[in-house]
Formats: C-alpha cells, sequence, structure tokens
C-alpha cells in the first residue's frame, strides 16, 4: 500500500505510543489542565493533543518539547520519547519518514499509482484497503484508515509546511470505487488546491516523456534544513539521505514541476474531469 501502509496482515500496535500518552496525560491531570486547556499552550490542535494522548500518533518532537516545559515533566517526557519505535498502521519501514514528515518545513510528492495518501478521502482509502490481497478484516480496515486519516491532519495542521504534489492524469481518471468516490475525491482535490500552502499538478496524458518515469518519490525538508528523499515499492520502501541521490530526484522534481500542468490550469482539469465524472 502507498505511503507507508502496510498491505495485508494486522496494522502493527504500538504499547510505547500508548505508554508515553498515558504518561503525558497523568502528567496534565498533575498540573490540572484540562485537553482544552493544554492544547493551545504546546500549539497544537485539542484533536492532535488527543490522539497522543490515545496513543494513536506519533508525537513531533516539538510536541514532546512544549510538553516537557508546561507540564514541568522532570525530563521524563523527553526520555520516554527516546523510545517510541511504532506508529500505529504504519509499515516498519516508512516509520522514519513519516516522523520527518510531520515536522517537514517542505514535502513534495509524485505519484503514478494512486492518489498520495496525504490527498485521499476516507472514501477512496476505505476502497484501496478493501481491495487488498491478502485480505484485511473489517478491524484492520478500521485501524489502517485511522492511522491514514490522523496522518492528513498535517496538510490543515501545518500551514507553514509548503506542500507540492504531481500526479499522473490517468491516476485521476480511473473511477476508484465508483463515480461518486470519484467526484468526491476530485472535490477534495480541488478543495485542497485552494489552500496557499498546497500545489496539486497534473501530469497530462499528452505529455510523452517525463522525468518521473523512473517511478514515485517523495522530498522533505526538516527544520534545520536538511533533505530526505524516500521511494516505495510493494512491500518495501527506501529512505534516503544520501546528499547526491536526494540532489538527483530534486533535480527530477524541478523538471516535472515545469514539465507539469501549472497550477490554474492543473485545477481547470480537475474541474473538467469533475464535470464528466
Amino acid at each position: 500500500m502507498t505511503d507507508g501502509y502496510p498491505s495485508g496482515g494486522e496494522p502493527e500496535v504500538s504499547d510505547s505510543l500508548k505508554s508515553f500518552g498515558e504518561v503525558v496525560k497523568t502528567f496534565r491531570k498533575r498540573v490540572r489542565l484540562t485537553q482544552e486547556e493544554f492544547a493551545p499552550r504546546v500549539r497544537y490542535s485539542l484533536p492532535t493533543v488527543a490522539s497522543i494522548e490515545q496513543g494513536r500518533r506519533f508525537p513531533p518532537s516539538d510536541f514532546v518539547d512544549r510538553a516537557e516545559d508546561v507540564l514541568d515533566a522532570f525530563g521524563v517526557l523527553r526520555a520516554a520519547a527516546k523510545h517510541l519505535s511504532r506508529q500505529p498502521g504504519l509499515a516498519s519501514w516508512f516509520r522514519q519518514w513519516a516522523k520527518l514528515e510531520a515536522e517537514a518545513l517542505s514535502l513534495y510528492t509524485y505519484e503514478n499509482r494512486l492518489v498520495p495518501g496525504l490527498l485521499q478521502t476516507k472514501a477512496y482509502a476505505h476502497e484501496l484497503f478493501a481491495e487488498q490481497r491478502p485480505p484485511l478484516g473489517d478491524e484492520q480496515i478500521e485501524a489502517q484508515l485511522v492511522a491514514r486519516l490522523e496522518r492528513k491532519r498535517l496538510l490543515t495542521e501545518r500551514p507553514n509546511t509548503a506542500y507540492s504534489f504531481i500526479v499522473e492524469q490517468h491516476v485521476l481518471e480511473r473511477p476508484t470505487g465508483g463515480a461518486e468516490v470519484t467526484r468526491e475525491q476530485l472535490d477534495h482535490l480541488l478543495a485542497l488546491a485552494e489552500r496557499r500552502n498546497i500545489e496539486v499538478q497534473v501530469i497530462p496524458k499528452s505529455l510523452g516523456h517525463h522525468a518521473g518515469l523512473g517511478g514515485p518519490m517523495q522530498l522533505l525538508e526538516t527544520p534545520d534544513n536538511r533533505w530526505f528523499g524516500y521511494c516505495e515499492g510493494q512491500e518495501s520502501g527506501q529512505f534516503i539521505s544520501d546528499s547526491k541521490v536526494v540532489s538527483i530526484l530534486q533535480m527530477r522534481y524541478a523538471r516535472m514541476r515545469s514539465q507539469a500542468l501549472t497550477l490554474e490550469d492543473s485545477r481547470s482539469l480537475l474541474r473538467q474531469m469533475r464535470g464528466a465524472s
């Protein structure tokens, strides 16, 4: 499954995340703060704080630092965070990328197979999980949906992160889940494309050759301005830290940006596809 989600078997669970969440909640209650009072003090939304305390979301490093200070936690939260090694619903090969993704200043994604995970509607994602082989049970599908929807919050909770998505036209034309799901997905893309920090570009079918034919890729910039790459195949993913390889991927992505339709032309095509679906 694209974006680091397991394609079969049980979604991975994390006792360490649950334990960390309980520690945060205990220290929060110790200083007599409700979640509603605590959330603005660590500069995260109430749903994010709730998800962290429930062990359903990997805590970003700045959350840990702010919570440590706000709760006067004697260094316990920072120590506990060092032992967090799993993220529910995410494949083992994707966890390192997911942690960096949650703090990225810039995130670039090119996809030629499926709508990128961060852009998927719940109905579209459900269809992908429901069609997995080996088949997943209802509880497994629900657990992976929860993990995906939690991750999608990045788009709205990090308005200062610059997101760029380049998607092949044929991906958007595939009627995944049927006409209604496809229309909803196109509407969702159009709505996201109106946000100041999100760019959505489409590579038209008429383009004979472009710089992304080597396959899907992701690039991100960390808060300390380091760049990393990530490429994913079936049942595997490659985290790329070699600066020379990352530079090559950046060169290819920059070329694809110029080869894809402009932002306005991409929105126009999405509207046309929405009307025809």
